[in-house]
């Protein structure tokens, strides 16, 4: 019983990995949190060294450049290329509104 469990949370726990996958972020204009949350293997603390760095140094001018921020290194950068990003704002997609038809006035 106890195997059948742990078996049936281990495959929960693999189907939902892309779940916690990276999401789209300007590291250029974005805040700790949102660095944080949207980036896979960086916590609060390495986010908030990315913006006290951008803070210092200006703003990044390629995605090599976040190596030199302590606490990432290149599996990091790795990981997360495709979604940093230098430029652009990254919303969370909203949900599309119902379409409703349209009544006409005549019956």
């Amino acid at each position: 019983m106890f195997k059948k469990t742990l078996c049936a949370l281990a495959l929960s726990l693999a189907m939902a990995l892309p779940a916690f996958a990276a999401t789209p972020v300007n590291i250029n204009t974005a805040d700790a949190q949102t660095i944080a949350t949207s980036l896979d293997g960086v916590g609060i603390s390495k986010a908030e060294a990315i913006v006290a760095y951008r803070k210092t140094h200006g703003a990044f001018k390629n995605v090599d450049e976040l190596g030199n921020v302590k606490g990432i290194g290149t599996k990091t950068l790795a990981r997360n290329r495709d979604e940093i990003h230098l430029s652009g704002s990254f919303a969370p997609a909203a949900a599309p509104k119902p379409k409703h038809a349209k009544r006409s006035g005549k019956h």
